[in-house]
């Protein structure tokens, strides 16, 4: 039997992909700036092995407490978590604040508070 061709490399649309980072509940708190965190991605994702150079590949936009990352090229959410995890890190909100992939849409982290009071009733018991 011989291998057929793989389907979609012939010609076509280029398939987008787009991840939404939600801040919305430690922006309200005033805990962390959106702004640094939109600056940050923009500096630090790499597209061809290179830092800082989106491109046309790559593009990071704001509307109000959420980021959206648009990728034209091959881009993983993971790496988006990754990313997300070393700015919390830096900014030293690490210990309070996880990220966690929305239950809605999986196309969406959200930036969550650890549970501290249910982990201390653990404790007692």
């Amino acid at each position: 039997m011989s291998k057929g061709t793989v389907a979609g490399a012939k010609g076509g649309k280029k398939k987008s992909v787009t991840f939404v980072i939600d801040c919305s509940k430690p922006v309200e708190d005033k805990i962390m700036e959106i702004a640094s965190l939109e600056k940050f991605l923009q500096e630090k994702i790499k597209v061809g092995g290179k830092t800082g150079a989106l491109g046309e590949s790559v593009t990071i936009s704001r509307e109000k407490n959420k980021i959206s990352v648009t990728a034209d090229s091959a881009f993983s959410k993971r790496y988006l978590k990754y990313l997300t995890k070393k700015y919390l890190k830096k900014h030293n909100v690490r210990d309070w604040l996880r990220v966690i992939a929305s239950n809605k849409d999986r196309s969406v982290y959200e930036l969550r508070y650890f549970n501290i009071a249910e982990q201390e009733g653990e404790e007692e018991d």
